[in-house]
């Protein structure tokens, strides 16, 4: 059992599916797609770009790849992979999206943890940012990955036994379209208390928590979720630069929360995380 090859890509033009030729990915109609040399492919036609380089910058990135491939979030990573490798059925290959993967370090995750396990997946890592699949890519080879966004996911209609939406941005009806009956939605996102010490650096008060709205999304019933919590402590100002840099509240903090975060060299902190699953329900 391994990671298989991901091939339920749908062209972003017309929907039809697209096959691999050589270094490029075609469909019927013609459109060609191609694949670049660290393996990833752009299929965000333009006209669907709200700007000209959309997502995550750079630099952005970089702190991502840095942070995480620290360990610090790897309880999260291991969270995410007893959700998805948990009860699954023997001798069958499971396909997979990361909607919104940013620079892949929970999908490799999820891989090695399949891997571990002999139990075999397609994986596809999908996120609207160059950078962060170009990173995702240069990375791990297992996975696919291409440049798309969640509103107009490049894949075949019920197609995927899971979706993975991690801080991200969930799009209900594009996620319900590509999976399958019986197919699983798996979120994960910020508890009330993740990274309290933080945003209580960066701003002046904190928000009331509103309580949380446990809404089923049209299409879907509710599983049992989960969660995990945990404290860290890191030190040195880089490292916490590169917190700041994968969070919203870098663009939230004003300039004085900033660099009252910036003069840290040491922070502990609370990292709080909730995992929700949802079942896409059968037609019908």
């Amino acid at each position: 059992m391994t990671i298989a090859s991901f091939t339920q890509l749908a062209c972003p033009l017309d929907g039809a599916p697209l096959h691999c030729h050589g270094t490029a990915w075609r469909c019927a109609s013609g459109h060609s797609f191609d694949i670049a040399s660290q393996g990833h492919t752009n299929l965000l036609p333009v006209q669907n770009k709200r700007s000209l380089d959309p997502g995550d910058s750079k630099e952005m990135v970089a702190a991502r790849r840095r942070y995480l491939n620290a360990g610090y979030y790897q309880p999260i990573a291991e969270l995410l992979s007893r959700a998805v490798l948990d009860e699954l059925p023997p001798n069958t290959t499971l396909n997979c999206l990361d909607a919104g993967s940013g620079e892949g370090y929970y999908l490799r995750q999820l891989a090695a943890a399949a891997e571990s396990q002999g139990q075999s997946l397609a994986l596809l890592g999908l996120d609207i940012s160059k950078w962060a699949v170009l990173t995702a890519a240069k990375q791990d080879k297992r996975p696919g990955w291409v440049v798309g966004s969640n509103a107009n996911l490049p894949v075949l209609p019920a197609t995927l036994d899971r979706v993975l939406c991690l801080f991200g941005f969930p799009v209900y009806n594009e996620f319900a379209r590509v999976l399958k009956p019986g197919g699983q939605l798996i979120q994960i996102d910020a508890g009330p208390d993740h990274l309290r010490e933080l945003r209580e650096i960066i701003y002046p008060q904190l928000k009331a928590e509103r309580p949380a709205e446990n809404l089923v999304p049209a299409g879907f019933s509710a599983l049992p979720g989960d969660s995990v919590r945990f404290s860290l402590s890191i030190s040195g100002r880089e490292p916490i630069a590169d917190l700041l840099a994968m969070t919203p509240h870098l663009y939230r903090a004003s300039a004085e929360g900033r660099a009252r975060a910036a003069a840290l060299s040491e922070l502990s902190f609370t990292v709080d995380v909730r995992l929700t699953r949802f079942r896409r329900e059968m037609a019908g």
